[in-house]
């Protein structure tokens, strides 16, 4: 038997182990086997590992892919470039874009684009406001990952609706079996703040973080458990910044809410003092907090198993709107956001390689476990054969540093790793059987990526 690919000698870990000298077989860009490298079939192509480690696929289900209407931050074809070249082989888009995907007809536009040009594989959220909660069973029926609410102000200005309507779109999306998730920041705390600090005249970065204090985090993270605790929904928080968010959500999974959560290497990196280091290139919504808050995040959040998924808030700006060329100036004329994609699993696999969680935990959280949350397990976040051959390879010893931002892939790439070294770094990405990264090179061809059918 002859296979279409096999990669031998590497290490496999999956969140039950790991298997030295082994590898996968793929044929039809399906996994055909897994085991020891001297027993898998002869291929077309064989990939020599050289003894680097092999994961199930990474699925970021978090990004700003900006497509469509706002292409000249970024779109479907630069940002999977970038996911290629950082590991990742599924990413999930956000819905605040330009027309807002908060319709049928509006989603059915952002996969078409994603058909064209993705190099990887996707999928989408929609948005629920006040103006479409009678729409949702027909925008389900177009196929998104789930839905999204956000709750406070954010970029793309989308209003959030009431907490009657909130309680209402519960109701409806439970019905159809996704997952709702949330921006979770109370809207009226952050308004009031912002409003008094400039007021005040305080415009540094430091002072955009501290309008957005953590119990405008942490009380919404409460009201929407509160909710979901009503109506029986199934609910995600989406890029958990502190861990007195954290400790909140925990609290919900221990009164059997259906409540999981994310959060982003940005916020287990830094802490707020990046802001006085790096100004409003770091300026993020929900911001990086304090050490206190990011030390709670790592016990609560990663050690007591309360977040379930890594992912990043990829959100590509141009410098001028993140004002590089002046970034301690005026934060109230900023943007916020930042790219990611290409940074994360480096800075995961340099949390691996200081002893902060192991490989088989990262691996559960960065691929597995939101493959599951989101409906698109096994056939994502596995090695099981039969399913789709989306894996990663990673060098966990190369020592790098991202000198130059201009190295990275994506249209815009602004990002407080710029400077920052790391101990990890992806070799190799493959899709559905097609290596598309290798060699530092994106090798794939857009258009290869697919969306991803939701179970």
């Amino acid at each position: 038997m002859t296979v279409d690919l096999v990669v031998r000698n590497s290490t496999v870990v999956t969140p039950a182990g790991r298997t030295p000298d082994a590898g996968i077989a793929v044929e039809d860009g399906q996994i055909v086997a897994v085991g020891r490298s001297d027993r898998l079939p002869d291929a077309d192509r064989v990939l020599d590992a050289e003894g680097n480690v092999l994961v199930p696929g990474i699925v970021d289900c978090h990004i700003h892919n900006r497509e469509p209407g706002l292409e000249y931050k970024e779109d479907w074809e630069s940002a999977t470039r970038a996911a290629a070249a950082g590991g990742v082989t599924t990413v999930v888009g956000m819905p605040n874009t330009d027309p807002v995907i908060d319709s049928p007809e509006n989603l059915e536009l952002k996969f078409e684009r994603g058909e064209a040009s993705a190099h990887v594989d996707f999928q989408s959220y929609a948005v629920v406001t006040s103006e479409n909660l009678d729409l949702i069973p027909e925008i389900d029926a177009v196929g998104p990952l789930g839905f999204k609410v956000f709750l406070g102000s954010t970029v793309g200005d989308v209003p959030p609706p009431n907490d009657g309507e909130i309680l209402e779109a519960m109701e409806k999306i439970r019905e159809t079996g996704k997952r709702l998730g949330f921006h979770e920041e109370n809207g009226e705390i952050i308004d009031h703040y912002t409003e008094r600090f400039k007021a005040e005249g305080r415009n540094e970065p430091i002072d955009h973080s501290h309008s957005r204090p953590v119990i405008a985090e942490r009380e919404a993270v409460e009201r929407m458990i509160t909710f979901a605790e009503e109506t029986g929904a199934k609910i995600h928080m989406f890029h958990v910044s502190s861990g007195s968010a954290a400790e909140a959500v925990g609290r919900g999974k221990e009164r059997g809410v259906d409540v999981t959560a994310e959060t982003t290497p940005h916020y287990l990196w830094f802490t707020e003092e990046v802001m006085r280091e790096k100004g409003n290139v770091a300026r993020v919504q929900p911001p990086i907090r304090d050490a206190e808050e990011r030390d709670r995040l790592w016990e609560i959040g990663i050690d007591d198993g309360v977040i379930d998924c890594i992912a990043t808030d990829h959100a590509p700006h141009t410098p001028a709107e993140k004002k590089v060329d002046d970034p301690f100036g005026n934060t109230w004329n900023a943007i916020s956001g930042f790219v990611g994609l290409e940074t994360e699993v480096p800075a995961m696999l340099t949390f691996v390689d200081g002893g902060r969680l192991s490989l088989e935990e990262w691996v559960r959280r960065h691929s597995t476990r939101p493959a599951q949350v989101w409906g698109m397990y096994p056939q994502k976040g596995s090695l099981q054969v039969g399913t789709d051959a989306d894996f990663t390879i990673v060098d966990p010893e190369r020592e790098w540093t991202l000198e130059d931002r201009r190295e990275l892939h994506s249209k815009n790439c602004v990002t407080p790793f710029e400077g920052e070294s790391f101990t990890g770094k992806a070799v190799a990405t493959v899709v559905r059987g097609e290596v598309v990264y290798e060699d530092v090179a994106v090798v794939g061809e857009a258009g290869h990526g697919t969306r991803v059918d939701v179970a």
